[in-house]
């Protein structure tokens, strides 16, 4: 990630060098450009993603995000009558062939969450990082459409004593490499927003109209673009952080500490939910 923001600075400093041969380059095109310059108004009014070369196939603002709001409320509620029947497992204390086949139904639907969220993610990859998808409480906790990985291990370690001696060393190092891998992405987040207002700053962003000026806008507007498209594979990468960790952690555990584990980030997110609801129903005075 680091190595592909490096080559896209070096790429943004060189594309400055060029900068006079580019606008030249331009002006000689001035249909394209006008044809360019249509496009973008169009893109601000209807939310429609337009890559460098003009390509509209993916929507911004509309049946993307709904579409999955529709999908996720479906996951949810299936994902709350699954954990129903794990918690009603537990209770009445079913052997662990039982408790497995449950345990694993669990898991296999967190990996339709993920598939949801990748698709939306080539849609409306603003919708994911917004979390407005979520609740208000979730959104105060959400890191790159989600929770982070190594925050949900600090919660769960108390959860599952007692755990041998092997089981905390793998817990351990799962929330280590967690961690850096989360750092990893929120530098590569942090040097992609640093790169995107250096574009945007470039040069004069006056509205004399000249072929000049709208040439440099629509430059900077372009290689703006293909930075933007680099926020998908940020997603991606956190989600299958995400995705992993749950299946590292449920291969350290026990099958009935698996249970215990899910149960467990189920309460937390549904205290969260219920926090939200009690937040926008309190009285206002």
């Amino acid at each position: 990630i680091l190595r592909r923001l490096a080559q896209n600075r070096e790429a943004a400093r060189k594309s400055r060098l060029r900068k006079k041969a580019y606008v030249q380059q331009l002006e000689s095109s001035r249909l394209k450009l006008t044809q360019l310059e249509q496009e973008l108004q169009r893109a601000r009014q209807q939310g429609i993603f337009i890559s460098s070369s003009g390509d509209q196939s993916h929507s911004l603002g509309g049946n993307g995000a709904m579409t999955f709001d529709v999908e996720y409320g479906r996951w949810l509620e299936e994902h709350n009558r699954q954990i129903n029947e794990l918690r009603m497992a537990v209770n009445s204390h079913a052997g662990d062939a039982e408790l497995r086949i449950i345990v694993d139904g669990v898991m296999v639907h967190y990996d339709e969450i993920f598939r949801l969220k990748s698709n939306v993610a080539k849609a409306d990859v603003f919708h994911l990082l917004s979390g407005m998808w979520k609740t208000p409480a979730e959104r105060c906790f959400l890191w790159l459409g989600g929770f982070r990985s190594s925050e949900l291990l600090k919660l769960l370690v108390n959860q599952l004593e007692p755990l041998t001696e092997q089981q905390l060393v793998g817990v351990s190092n799962l929330q280590q490499s967690s961690q850096q891998a989360e750092d990893a992405l929120s530098q590569g987040m942090e040097a992609l927003q640093q790169s995107l207002s250096e574009t945007l700053s470039t040069g004069s962003l006056g509205s004399s109209g000249s072929t000049g000026n709208v040439a440099n806008y629509m430059g900077q507007m372009a290689m703006a673009m293909g930075k933007l498209g680099t926020l998908e594979g940020f997603i991606c990468q956190a989600d299958n952080l995400r995705q992993q960790t749950l299946q590292q952690l449920h291969r350290i555990l026990t099958t009935r500490q698996s249970a215990r584990a899910l149960l467990a980030i189920n309460d937390y997110f549904s205290r969260l939910r219920a926090l939200s609801s009690l937040w926008l129903a309190r009285p206002r005075e």
